[in-house]
């Protein structure tokens, strides 16, 4: 959601402790692109180019940036029937090449027509022990073959019921940010991931507002032109009243992405925020 008077938060060196706020010259200011993002995961084949090619012709009326990342059999095949969808990968190794057996380089989804690419999503965190130093690292793979890395965070359920939520999540953020503000940051509760639970509004809202915070701090004015994803169990019943909270600038999606009879309506709703 945006606004006409625009504030810095002024925090100390640690997140997330109200300091002050400083107004920023609206000649300085840049919002940040509203982006519906749909990530197919382990789903689709030839035969879902169909639903892709739907989500596509409904992008080409709607006042937001839609991307789908679909498996990387589906790359090439993707670009070439979404003429107005960007294409990205789930993820991607932080060396360019080598003695890596069923990984793919940052290089070879740009190859294949991606822009850009998923990096440290909660599953991949879990089920491949990714820590947010290898996140980083294959973020800034990704800004140095060109693409666009889509940096996942996320709080799990025993940290939100501690009250350590919004802290855990700064300190796994800030450990896998690259230096470049070219980036987008997907916040993923991961107990409300596939599960039909989600955060209140007013924790998206704490959460949302604390990623800025830290985004100011760690890159300056262009923290405020980083695209702030919420994402976990967001459908087209929901996805209004997320889009109206502080610093959701869009969505990613999962299981509502594979369907456009489901993700067009929450691309609508995200038009019309």
């Amino acid at each position: 959601m945006y606004f006409g008077l625009v504030i810095e938060l002024v925090y100390p060196e640690k997140i997330p402790s109200f300091q002050a706020i400083k107004v920023i010259k609206s000649e300085e200011f840049s919002m940040p692109t509203k982006i519906a993002a749909g990530n197919w995961k382990m789903n689709g084949t030839q035969a879902n180019i169909l639903e892709l090619q739907s989500i596509s012709t409904a992008a080409d009326q709607l006042d937001c940036e839609t991307i789908i990342c679909p498996p990387a059999t589906m790359l090439t095949m993707a670009t070439r029937f979404s003429k107005k969808v960007l294409i990205g990968g789930q993820d991607c190794h932080s060396e360019t090449a080598g003695a890596y057996t069923g990984d793919i380089s940052a290089q070879m989804l740009v190859d294949a027509g991606a822009s850009c690419v998923i990096v440290g999503h909660s599953e991949r965190r879990k089920h491949h022990d990714e820590n947010s130093e290898i996140v980083k690292a294959k973020a800034n793979a990704a800004v140095a073959a060109t693409l666009t890395p889509i940096i996942c965070v996320g709080e799990t359920l025993q940290q939100r019921k501690s009250g350590n939520a919004v802290a855990a999540v700064s300190s796994q953020l800030e450990e896998s940010l690259p230096k470049s503000s070219k980036i987008i940051v997907a916040y993923e509760p991961i107990w409300a991931i596939g599960t039909g639970a989600i955060p209140s509004f007013k924790e998206i809202c704490e959460m949302h507002d604390a990623i800025r915070a830290l985004l100011f701090r760690t890159h300056g004015k262009n923290g405020q032109k980083i695209s702030i994803l919420y994402g976990g169990s967001v459908k087209s019943s929901n996805a209004t009243e997320i889009f109206s909270a502080t610093n959701v600038d869009g969505a990613l999606v999962g299981g509502a992405s594979l369907k456009s009879t489901d993700f067009v309506p929450i691309m609508q709703a995200l038009s019309k925020s």
